[in-house]
Parts: structure tokens; C-alpha cells; sequence
């Protein structure tokens, strides 16, 4: 096996273990949404980024390093995700 096929296998799992997470506790979705509506206003940097992984990691069952240097591909996306979907919801008002 490659070392990009190992990588790709070590992201897959690491995205079912997570998802494996929120469907056993939906409430995660819904106060991950409310951190990033709350934080999203500030930008998009580094430093945004780091707050809302921080709360995430102190309110809910999920673990997001606050050092963005130390976010997995599985952090990344989700937090990526969630940004999305809150300027989706503001671009709909």
C-alpha cells in the first residue's frame, strides 16, 4: 500500500469514527452550528478558527485540538463545514 493510500484510509476511518459520534449524539450538530454562528462574524482566520474548535471541544463530546497546526484532515473539513453552512444560512436573510 502507498503512503497516499494509507493516508487515505487513516482520513476515511478517522471520518466514520466521527460521524459514528454525531449520530450517536445529535446534539453536537446543533451546538457546533450555534459556536460557528457565534464566532463566524469575527472572519475566517486562524485565530476564528482556533475559538470555535475550542468551544467545540468544551461543550460537546468532540475533541478539536485549539492549535489549528495540530487539526486533523477530519477537524479541518468539519470545521470548514460548519463555516459553510453558516454563510449559507446568513447569504438565505
Amino acid at each position: 500500500m502507498s503512503a497516499s493510500e494509507i493516508q487515505k484510509t487513516r482520513i476515511i476511518n478517522e471520518l466514520r469514527g466521527f460521524i459514528r459520534k454525531l449520530l450517536q449524539d445529535p446534539k453536537i450538530l446543533e451546538q457546533s452550528l450555534e459556536v460557528a454562528r457565534k464566532h463566524i462574524e469575527e472572519g475566517s482566520g486562524h485565530d476564528v478558527m482556533a475559538r470555535i474548535a475550542n468551544e467545540i471541544s468544551d461543550t460537546t463530546s468532540v475533541h478539536i485540538p485549539e492549535d489549528p497546526s495540530e487539526h486533523s484532515e477530519a477537524d479541518k473539513l468539519y470545521l470548514e463545514l460548519l463555516r459553510e453552512v453558516v454563510l449559507e444560512e446568513k447569504a438565505l436573510y
